[in-house]
C-alpha cells in the first residue's frame, strides 16, 4: 500500500516533458490546479481530462503507474464523496432516516471526487519528470524575486525540494519497519479501523528515529563539504529558456483561456 504512493518519485525516461525547463512545468502545474477550482461543469473537467491525459502521453510515464498511486487517496474520496452526498443542500432525490441525497449533492460529490484524482495526477506529473535538484533550480528562479524583500528564496527552495525527496524515502522506511514488525507477529490488518490505528502507534518511534538520523546525516553531509546556499553560488546545469519552453507556456496559456471559454461562456 505505501509502496504505491507515487507523489515525490522520479520516473527516469526520454521525453519531451521530462526535457522541459522546470520553471514551466512548476507554472504549468500551479496553472493546472488553478484550473480545476475555477471550471464547475462538465465542459471544464472534460478539458482539464483531455489536458492532462495529452501531458501525461507526452511524458511516457506508464499509464499504471499513475493509476496506482490512485489508491493512496481512496479514503480522501470516500470522505468527500459522503459529506458531499448528505451534506449538500436542494432537490432531494433519496431520502432515509435523517439522511437525503439531493441532486446538487450529487454533481459536487462527482465533481469534488474528479477534481481530487486530476489534482493529485497533475502534481505527481511534475514530480515524476523532474528531479530533486531541478526542482530545486525551477522554484529558487521564479521565487527570485523575493530576494529584494530579503526572503531566503534558496534556502525555501531547499527546504521543499529535500521535504519532496523525502516522502519515498520515509515510506520505504515506514514499509521495511512494517514487515520487521509483521515477522514479529504484529498484526495490521484485522480489527476496525480504531485498532488499526493503535497498530500503527508502535511503527511512530522507530519511524521518527530513522528520520531524524538521516535528516542528521543529510546535514552533516553538507556541512562537511562547505555547503552555502544564497548568494554567488553558481550552477552546473544553468537554467536556460528554449523554443520548446516557449512553446508550452503557449499551450498552457491555451489551456487556461479554452477553460474560460468552455467552462464559462458556452456552457
Amino acid at each position: 500500500m505505501l509502496r504505491d504512493i507515487t507523489l515525490g518519485q522520479y520516473y527516469q525516461t526520454d521525453s519531451i516533458i521530462h526535457r522541459l525547463d522546470p520553471r514551466v512545468k512548476l507554472v504549468t502545474t500551479v496553472c493546472y490546479i488553478i484550473s480545476l477550482f475555477v471550471v464547475d461543469n462538465i465542459v471544464g473537467y472534460l478539458l482539464a481530462g483531455l489536458f492532462l491525459a495529452l501531458v501525461i502521453k507526452l511524458s511516457k510515464v506508464p499509464v499504471k503507474f499513475m493509476v496506482r498511486g490512485m489508491k493512496s487517496i481512496l479514503f480522501l474520496l470516500l470522505i468527500a464523496l459522503i459529506f458531499n452526498l448528505f451534506l449538500t443542500p436542494g432537490e432531494v432525490v433519496v431520502s432515509f432516516w435523517k439522511l437525503q441525497i439531493t441532486k446538487e449533492g450529487i454533481r459536487q460529490a462527482v465533481f469534488m471526487a474528479v477534481r481530487l484524482v486530476f489534482l493529485l495526477m497533475g502534481s505527481s506529473v511534475m514530480t515524476l519528470t523532474t528531479t530533486p535538484n531541478q526542482l530545486t533550480d525551477g522554484m529558487e528562479k521564479l521565487l527570485g524575486p523575493l530576494r529584494a524583500l530579503k526572503v531566503p528564496v534558496h534556502e525555501i527552495a531547499m527546504m521543499m525540494s529535500i521535504a519532496l525527496r523525502f516522502i519515498p524515502i520515509l515510506l520505504e522506511e515506514t514499509d521495511k519497519i512494517m514487515k520487521a514488525q509483521m515477522a514479529r507477529g504484529a498484526d495490521f490488518e484485522t480489527g476496525n479501523l480504531i485498532k488499526k490505528a493503535k497498530s500503527l502507534v508502535p511503527l511512530l518511534v522507530p519511524l521518527f528515529i530513522s528520520a531524524f538520523r538521516r535528516a542528521n546525516d543529510l546535514a552533516m553531509a553538507m556541512e562537511s563539504r562547505c555547503y552555502r546556499g544564497g548568494e554567488h553560488r553558481t550552477k552546473m546545469k544553468p537554467l536556460i529558456y528554449k523554443k520548446r519552453d516557449g512553446l508550452a507556456y503557449g499551450a498552457v496559456f491555451c489551456y487556461l483561456v479554452l477553460c474560460v471559454v468552455c467552462g464559462k461562456i458556452l456552457w
